[in-house]
């Protein structure tokens, strides 16, 4: 049996086969800006494709070569992969045969994710530091025109009947109801939250199924009535869901960034939590093999991908890839001849470094990642649930001045990356050191102090 395009894959019986050497995975690696291929029926990384310099070689004007590689989709005949890269606003068309990019369509602001209509003879693509879809022709490689939509537009997805595409949001809590071949929104759905990145059909197709990251909550929506079915708590920094039918049923898989799990809940009228399974850092791309045997989510703190065994629902094997995958793809029979190595290049990053903060009273949460750049170093912080619009800073223990500050906003959170000479710092926080060094945050200047913290590192 010949398995094509997303909407055969997601709702393929249980007879499809397992995953082979012709399969692929993809992850979309933000900071190497890499594009890492992963096959599926060995589980190892068969190299990258580069799509542009890793950081910090992307800090002066950037006339080549492509930035924050962020987004995935795929063409129906599994031939050609699409690559959004939402720092240089582009759309990179892959050969899946070659791993050779056929083309570049340069649109609007901060693209996000990305995917062909149903009948492959477009690629939609949301724009969203704007306020639109942009179309684009797959053959020249132009955009066509222009969908207008709510601001902030996050993912679309096109239902298999080919008449509606689901569009939601990251900055207003509405879906818009596409009507595909009059290029316009039909219908605008309330849900529960500003920021949403990732919808998913249900295998049936019934019901589309998206995810709050900023509330950690999912809302289903009924395809037919295209009316908000229901909405359940899924946990803190909900990021992307895949759907397995299994010979028990059909389950959901939320990747839940902020306990660094993935949750399984079933289908059912009220939907059930029934596991939860510990992954690595940040979990955030998720996607089904085909047979629904196997669960692949991207680590966006952890540079891997962890693969779940939905017969046990455990992590059987950890596949490095390039740093801070987000969007992950599943995408069967993408090479049909040859071992498909082709244009790829060696993985050349480290493994990072993962340091979770607790709070020494309140209920601040915070992580940190420490991460090799080549001559310099990089520490990414995300501190949540602080004094909003306050500056914080981040010591590390026996350290007189702060190796980074931050300050958070409206709803006190910060993120930021702090690039420098970071090596003894990095070295000294590392848990294969014989005494790792603890990182201190203190509220405003103040100097650091363990015991008047707003957040330490986890020993």
């Amino acid at each position: 049996m010949k398995r094509h395009a997303l909407i055969l894959a997601v709702a393929a019986p249980l007879a499809v086969a397992a995953p082979q050497p012709q399969d692929r995975v993809y992850t979309a690696d933000q900071n190497s800006n890499t594009v890492s291929v992963i096959n599926p029926a060995s589980n190892t990384l068969l190299g990258q494709i580069r799509l542009g310099n890793a950081r910090p070689d992307v800090l002066s004007p950037l006339y080549k070569g492509e930035l924050n590689v962020h987004g995935l989709g795929f063409s129906p005949d599994h031939r050609t992969l699409i690559a959004i890269s939402n720092g240089s606003n582009s759309v990179a068309f892959i050969d899946t045969a070659t791993n050779k990019v056929k083309g570049i369509a340069y649109i609007g602001r901060s693209p996000h994710e990305g995917f062909f209509t149903a009948d492959g003879k477009e690629v939609w693509v949301v724009v969203r530091g704007e306020d639109y879809i942009s179309v684009i022709n797959p053959v020249t490689f132009r955009e066509t025109r222009r969908i207008q939509t709510t601001a902030g537009p996050g993912m679309v997805l096109f239902h298999p009947a080919g008449k509606l595409a689901f569009v939601v949001s990251s900055f207003n809590p509405v879906v818009d109801v596409i009507d595909v071949r009059a290029h316009k929104v039909v219908k605008r759905l309330s849900v529960t939250s500003p920021f949403s990145p990732f919808l998913q059909f249900t295998p049936d197709f019934r019901e589309v199924w998206m995810t709050h990251k900023d509330v950690g909550k999912v809302t289903r929506i009924d395809t037919e009535k295209l009316e908000v079915k229901g909405v359940f708590d899924s946990g803190f920094i909900t990021n992307h869901l895949a759907f397995a039918r299994t010979a028990r049923g059909t389950f959901a898989y939320v990747t839940v960034g902020g306990e660094n799990v993935v949750k399984v809940f079933t289908t059912e009228a009220e939907p059930r939590l029934v596991a939860t399974i510990p992954v690595g850092a940040l979990p955030h791309g998720i996607w089904a093999a085909d047979d629904s045997s196997r669960i692949y989510v991207g680590l966006e703190n952890g540079d891997a991908v962890d693969v779940i065994d939905t017969a046990t629902n455990q992590v059987t094997t950890r596949v490095p890839v390039g740093q801070a995958p987000q969007a992950l793809v599943y995408v069967s029979n993408a090479v049909p001849g040859g071992d498909g190595t082709a244009n790829l290049v060696q993985r050349a990053n480290s493994d990072p470094v993962n340091i979770a903060l607790k709070p020494v009273r309140g209920d601040a949460k915070g992580f940190v990642v420490a991460r090799n750049l080549g001559v310099v170093d990089a520490l990414e912080v995300s501190l949540f649930k602080l004094k909003p619009q306050t500056t914080y800073s981040v010591y590390v223990a026996g350290q007189a001045t702060p190796v980074a500050s931050f300050r958070t906003n409206a709803a006190g959170m910060a993120n930021g990356t702090a690039i420098g000479p970071l090596r003894e710092v990095v070295t000294t926080l590392s848990p294969k050191s014989a005494a790792p060094a603890k990182l201190i945050v203190m509220e405003g200047d103040a100097a650091a102090d363990p015991a008047a913290a707003v957040l330490v590192s986890v020993p």
